[in-house]
């Protein structure tokens, strides 16, 4: 566990393990305590690094104007300077696959290998009122679980564990949303992503890049991936089947598989 200062702000950071850098980046509503289960398989034989961004986990929150995802690529920016790290793997997903998106695209100098879990190349309309409706049930523990919670995941997985999911309602509307100081926060990433778009930016990604897309999922569906498929000239696309927004708690040993095997492998194409 350890921190920088950026603009003033405390930036929560985690290493562990040694070999070849792998920087793993949260969606929305995560931190770096979401990864727990997995942090030992990916740290196995590489430096994982994990990073909470401003407003989210142990990194201070950022009350002093609205922002958008520039400022989180800023602070991703100012992770790797302080760490001295030039050419690197970097992996997210969903907002943190956005902003390493955005970051590949302005600073392909640093990106060894992109992987990106459940993103887009823009909020669209849709997204941008989904994340609206996020915003109105905030104030609603209740509301704002039913409004985000059972999206993110498909119907076949939430259904099959009735026992779990009550177990994470209960844990979610009585002890996480009913928090104000990161209620606020959510409300601050969310309205961050609302003017997202690196559609003309695309072309600028340089590092191999892997996008992986679910096929049940509602809030960054196929399409979009495939658009980004087109977009990064040297990018590869894999379609998980049966799968919802959160990959890495659906099919950990498959997220796990594609993180590590792309991140590691040295071969850019076919030797005959």
């Amino acid at each position: 566990m350890a921190q920088f200062e950026f603009k003033g702000k405390k930036i929560h950071y985690e290493t562990h393990g040694e070999g070849a850098p792998i920087v793993l980046l949260n969606g929305i509503m995560m931190s770096t305590l979401s990864w727990y289960q997995l942090i030992q398989p990916l740290s196995a034989n590489n430096k994982l690094i994990l990073l909470d961004f401003l407003d989210q986990g142990q990194s201070d929150k950022y009350k002093d104007e609205p922002y958008n995802l520039d400022l989180q690529v800023a602070v991703l920016k100012a992770l790797l300077d302080h760490l001295e790290l030039k050419k690197t793997a970097i992996a997210g997903i969903s907002y943190g696959g956005n902003v390493a998106l955005k970051f590949a695209a302005e600073h392909p100098e640093y990106v060894h290998r992109l992987i990106a879990f459940n993103v887009t190349a823009k909020t669209g309309a849709w997204l941008k009122e989904l994340g609206q409706s996020w915003v109105l049930s905030a104030n609603n523990p209740e509301h704002f679980y039913c409004t985000t919670i059972p999206i993110i995941y498909s119907q076949e997985f939430y259904n099959s564990r009735p026992d779990w999911v009550k177990i994470r309602k209960d844990f979610l509307t009585g002890q996480i949303f009913t928090n104000k100081e990161f209620m606020d926060g959510i409300i601050r990433l969310t309205q961050s992503a609302d003017d997202y778009n690196i559609e003309s930016k695309l072309c600028n990604i340089t590092a191999k890049t892997l996008i992986i897309a679910s096929e049940t999922d509602p809030i960054t569906p196929v399409k979009e991936q495939y658009k980004l498929h087109d977009g990064i000239k040297d990018s590869e696309l894999v379609l998980l089947p049966g799968t919802g927004h959160a990959t890495m708690y659906e099919r950990p040993a498959l997220f796990i598989s594609l993180l590590l095997g792309f991140a590691n492998s040295p071969l850019e194409g076919i030797v005959i």
